[in-house]
């Protein structure tokens, strides 16, 4: 265990660490959790519009209350899902366009760049290469409309990499020195307009000048080019293996000390949110989801937590150990809403031998099994962007509106239970046995 502990603290420690700092993937995890409010918020709506109830298999005269009422909403539901959906679809159905300005804010202001400005040019050049006017028929006349199909979670990729590609043009034309510079009386907010002028012109010219090539030369306009050319990967990256991998690497950073989940996070929250966001456009559509890669598949990696230690501490709750069973008290609010940082770094979980084997396997597992549960049909994939750090029950819920997703995770609650168990016992053991051995040198030292 020694050789393998030396082994990962010599290449994956630097290996993580250099990830957890790398400037674009910081970027990537930042503007995600930006996007996170108006995600939640056109979530709620889209519950709004989808009560738990299907209308074909209940009679409103022999129902309960309950059941009367939710037949009641869902006909409510059906017949103002115009409005309800409204919300919905200018929030999370325009995942695409808002990722384009939280990521190159984010990318902008780690360079000491004007991050809003860049937010904006970012966004102005995506909404010219994703999206075109066109003449819809209304009434005797026509109405002009854009396209929206990779303003939603369909263009969250192709966002990501305009968003690299401006930010880096601006700050190559900041670097060459083309400003106007203007005498101190001047408000600021002039010699931020006139600056911004050129970079914008350069970032237009340069991508939507690449967009209407490839459009005569390849009859592909930039974004479909780019999702042709990032198929493959994405492909990869939807493979539940490659996926329960990333998890895997991300706890056993932990168990070195480094914080695994800010390095993955922004690829499991990516790959998650664009199934969900998939999901999400199926149920407005009236159709069932079946994208099994989706954001609930990182919930079932954090029950408790990196390492999945939601079992560890029922387990230390009981423990002989009076540390692991104060520990336990103090760890359980906050293993509930995925946070273990007590646990992790107050048992400690870091360069802890006994421990290593259930923390790093424990969540891939579960994701593996959570994967093919949504795929089996035994539960509903997630569709829904529910909120970070709240109770694992409500999320559970949240994600499908189905109780049975809760089941589930109270499923993996109790394998992680059974994978902790017999290395907790070892564990516990040598605390007790430590704390034996302070108690009586504390003795000898007050005699």
């Amino acid at each position: 265990m020694k050789k393998l502990t030396d082994f990962l603290e010599k290449y994956l420690s630097p290996l993580g660490a250099k990830l957890g700092n790398q400037r674009h993937l910081q970027a990537l995890a930042n503007g995600m959790m930006m996007t996170l409010p108006l995600l939640v918020i056109g979530s709620l709506f889209m519950m709004l519009n989808n009560p738990p109830i299907n209308l074909e298999t209940v009679d409103m005269a022999t129902s309960n209350v309950f059941i009367r009422f939710l037949i009641n909403w869902k006909q409510w539901a059906m017949a103002n899902s115009e409005w309800i959906l409204a919300p919905y679809n200018m929030t999370f159905g325009m995942l695409g366009l808002m990722t384009s300005f939280a990521v190159s804010y984010c990318l902008a202001k780690s360079y000491k760049m004007n991050a809003a400005v860049s937010g904006i040019m970012t966004m102005s050049v995506f909404l010219l290469v994703c999206s075109k006017v066109v003449q819809v028929p209304a009434g005797e006349g026509s109405i002009s409309a854009i396209t929206s199909q990779y303003l939603t979670s369909d263009g969250m990729f192709v966002a990501l990499i305009l968003s690299f590609a401006c930010v880096e043009i601006t700050r190559m034309v900041d670097k060459l020195g083309i400003k106007v510079k203007f005498p101190s009386s001047v408000p600021s907010m002039v010699t931020t307009f006139v600056n911004s002028i050129l970079p914008l012109l350069i970032n237009i010219i340069i991508i939507y000048g690449l967009n209407l090539i490839l459009v005569s030369s390849l009859g592909k306009s930039m974004p479909e080019a780019i999702m042709s050319l990032l198929t493959p990967a994405i492909e990869v990256g939807n493979n539940i293996w490659v996926y329960a991998g990333i998890i895997m690497f991300s706890n056993i950073l932990w168990f070195l000390g480094i914080n695994g989940t800010s390095v993955v996070f922004s690829i499991v929250f990516m790959i998650g949110l664009a199934g969900t966001g998939a999901n999400a456009e199926m149920v407005a559509q009236g159709l069932a989801p079946t994208n099994a890669m989706n954001l609930q598949l990182f919930r079932y990696a954090m029950l408790g937590g990196a390492g999945g230690t939601l079992g560890l501490i029922l387990l230390m709750w009981k423990s002989k150990s009076a540390k692991l069973k104060s520990l336990a008290r103090i760890s359980i609010v906050p293993g509930l809403c995925s946070i273990n940082e007590p646990i992790t770094f107050g048992v400690p979980m870091v360069y802890n031998p006994i421990m290593a084997i259930p923390y790093i396997l424990t969540p891939s597992i579960c994701v593996v099994a959570g994967y093919y549960a949504q795929v089996w049909g035994w539960i509903t994939p997630g569709y829904i962007a529910d909120p970070s750090f709240i109770p694992f029950f409500v999320q559970g819920w949240m994600s499908g509106m189905d109780i049975k997703n809760v089941l589930f995770m109270f499923l993996c609650i109790a394998f992680s239970v059974v994978m902790y168990y017999p290395f907790f016992k070892a564990y516990e053991k040598v605390a007790v046995q430590k704390e034996i051995e302070e108690a009586k040198e504390e003795e000898e030292f007050e005699w």
